[in-house]
């Protein structure tokens, strides 16, 4: 059972349970965060409690920085990966922050709880011949007119000319739409507002789904969401994975999630001479830092202009 699976044990302190949906309360009602976002944190909070109990704590005001050092220690055991472990020590310091906050405890142990460092990988993306291919083919297969065609299309034009996340997408209403402008409007982690601009492809792929095959799928239980599924309802993350991995396997390309087109849409921003800080805005960033990695992929773009511009390069 992993983290993300835990819940309240009935074996548990009634305070720790108690406790526990507080804090979800919490991250639903005052820090507004998405399901997967609160379904992460609680599952850590609630792996923290358990080890507490098994340590033979049965109250949070024991909690010191030995036990949660003792609980990343255990999470190293099993074989987590340093990403997955500098996650659960965020998680555990924002959770011993609100608890303090609130009264539950005295100090805050989280508070001297460093982070192990995760490995920066550089993200997968496609080459800009291959999306090429990948989008023709999907043009391709939208050609006999069908509305699932029609919307995988749209969906794989608009994930690649805005980067946006797969999430982002699937929560689209008719209203965030702006395609006298081609402007998409995305609410994205902690609900945080942005306008996105899409290119004319993508615009005429969301045209023809929306005008053409949208009211095809349409039931009286859509709703105002853009994308819809075979049986007429808002698409999920899922189908729109499955699709973005079969829409790219037609063409023989390097497989990429819906993640992957994010990364590759910046990368081709920035190999087309965009700037770091528009990137990190379009592309909802809270920090340049995490924008910046994509600098590592377009060196190509800095040693070709290197060599045009130095005199002794």
């Amino acid at each position: 059972m992993t983290p993300d699976d835990v819940s309240a044990n009935p074996s548990w302190p009634e305070g720790f349970t108690a406790l526990l949906a507080d804090y979800e309360r919490h991250l639903a009602a005052e820090r507004d965060l998405s399901r997967h976002s609160i379904r992460a944190y609680r599952g850590d909070v609630a792996d923290l409690l358990e080890h507490l109990i098994r340590l033979g704590h049965d109250d949070l005001e024991s909690l010191d920085i030995r036990g949660l050092r003792s609980w990343l220690a255990k999470q190293q055991s099993l074989g987590k990966s340093r990403s997955t472990m500098s996650r659960r020590a965020t998680a555990a310091r924002v959770f011993t922050a609100w608890a303090q906050r609130t009264g539950r405890i005295s100090t805050d142990p989280g508070a001297l709880l460093a982070s192990p460092r995760p490995h920066k990988s550089l993200p997968g993306v496609l080459g800009q011949s291959d999306t090429r291919a990948v989008l023709d083919a999907a043009a391709v297969a939208a050609d006999d007119g069908s509305p699932i065609g029609l919307r995988d299309l749209a969906i794989m034009e608009l994930l690649y000319a805005t980067g946006i996340r797969v999430g982002e997408l699937c929560a689209l209403d008719i209203d965030d739409i702006d395609t006298s402008r081609r402007v998409v409007r995305v609410f994205g982690k902690g609900r945080k507002e942005r306008s996105v601009p899409y290119g004319v492809p993508a615009s005429h792929a969301l045209r023809r789904w929306l005008d053409e095959a949208r009211p095809q799928l349409a039931r009286q239980g859509s709703g105002p969401a853009v994308f819809l599924g075979a049986r007429g309802g808002r698409i999920d993350q899922r189908a729109v994975r499955r699709l973005v991995h079969e829409r790219i396997a037609v063409v023989d390309a390097p497989d990429l999630s819906p993640h992957g087109l994010r990364h590759t849409a910046a990368t081709h921003l920035l190999e087309g001479g965009a700037d770091l800080r528009s990137v990190q805005e379009l592309l909802g960033h809270a920090s340049l830092a995490t924008t910046q990695i994509y600098t590592h992929i377009s060196t190509d773009r800095l040693r070709s202009a290197y060599e045009q511009a130095h005199p002794r390069a």
